[in-house]
């Protein structure tokens, strides 16, 4: 018995395949393939290169521009095709200037430029970058990945960090608070030194400078933003007549907004009894003031009421006995004061003759 054997398929050997090398052109002494060499990946990289140049140049400007006119308050109407506007009554209807202070509203912009500046930077040059491996060659998938990854960490191991510069940003761009406001943080009461996308710095009464981090704060509380109240309470005494205390506090107010001016907003509030106990009455005094002003309103308030109230022998709370006793004493003084100018009165009516010497009492007979 034959047995025919079949002819087994030939394996074919492999043959590797030539490979172009980006970096070089294949014939070193020919032009032609150096100009190929030359319109191929070397090309390609410039044209990324001065793309991302040009894109993040006018990405810069742009935002130095837009920052810069905010610094500065330039209104809308005095920029671009709306300048001719800016000499006409329609540049009035159409855009009011903030009359807030420049320094305030300079440090949030310029804040804001310098991390949308960098940010841009960052962006245009990381697409370029990968843009350029992938011309060379390169697979950038596993980059992205990584960079993937890396972010993910990032985001983990420093959560506190990144909160605290979102929290920053949006406390800028929605201008809550600013250098020089006085604001309480929660933790910190105090006037506003410095902000920054990480931490805001406040200086309390006492001087010291707290460093809050923007992430830890839970609530903001600005008392010298568009406008503010100054409130008074007075404790009058328990039988006091009630309207005439009014009208005395009504009078103080009116000489406070006639002395200070425009920092008093508006009229005067005289509420009636706020609290009633054994011992006074209390009345509130209401001002609206202009921003970071109540305080200096307040105090004047204080002054004038005193003034009005004593005038009138209206006594505080718990005063009336020392009330009485003050205006006995200066009655007192009063008279005094005025027997003492009698008295001197008289002693000047009485003097002698300054011609009229004992010399002239021997030689001159006494006047009857």
């Amino acid at each position: 018995m034959t047995v025919h054997l079949l002819p087994t398929a030939a394996t074919p050997a492999p043959s590797p395949t030539p490979t172009d090398d980006v970096l070089v052109p294949q014939d070193l002494g020919s032009p032609t393939s150096w100009w190929q060499w030359f319109t191929g990946v070397p090309l390609t990289i410039l044209v990324i290169v001065a793309v991302s140049c040009v894109v993040l140049v006018l990405l810069q400007a742009l935002i130095r521009r837009v920052t810069d006119h905010i610094a500065e308050g330039t209104p809308v109407t005095e920029r671009g095709v709306l300048r001719p506007l800016a000499d006409r009554g329609v540049a009035q209807t159409l855009l009011k200037v903030d009359p807030l202070a420049t320094a305030r509203r300079a440090q949030r912009a310029r804040t804001l430029g310098s991390v949308l500046r960098s940010t841009a930077a960052v962006l245009v040059g990381g697409i370029a970058v990968f843009l350029v491996l992938d011309a060379l060659g390169v697979n950038i998938a596993p980059f992205i990945a990584s960079a993937g990854i890396v972010g993910v960490a990032l985001g983990f191991g420093a959560q506190s960090l990144v909160k605290d510069f979102l929290t920053g940003t949006f406390m800028l761009l929605e201008d809550q608070y600013g250098v020089g406001d006085v604001v309480d943080l929660g933790p910190a009461t105090g006037t506003v030194e410095a902000v920054t996308l990480r931490v805001t710095k406040v200086r309390d009464a006492d001087g010291t400078l707290w460093y809050v981090p923007n992430g830890s704060l839970v609530r903001v509380g600005n008392k010298t933003q568009g406008w503010a109240t100054a409130v008074v309470e007075v404790d009058v005494d328990y039988f006091a007549d009630l309207d005439q205390v009014e009208r005395l506090l009504a009078e103080a107010a009116a000489h406070v907004a006639a002395e200070l001016g425009d920092a008093v907003q508006g009229e005067p509030t005289i509420t009636g009894i706020e609290r009633l106990t054994a011992e006074a009455i209390t009345l509130r005094m209401r001002v609206r003031t202009s921003p970071a002003r109540q305080w200096e309103v307040a105090r004047a308030l204080r002054v004038a009421a005193r003034r009005v109230l004593e005038e009138a022998a209206v006594p505080l709370a718990g005063q009336r006995d020392a009330l009485t006793a003050h205006r006995a004493a200066l009655a007192e003084v009063a008279d005094d004061e005025a027997q003492g100018a009698d008295g001197e009165a008289r002693v000047d009516a009485s003097d002698p003759d300054p011609h009229d010497t004992p010399v002239d009492d021997v030689v001159r007979p006494p006047k009857p």
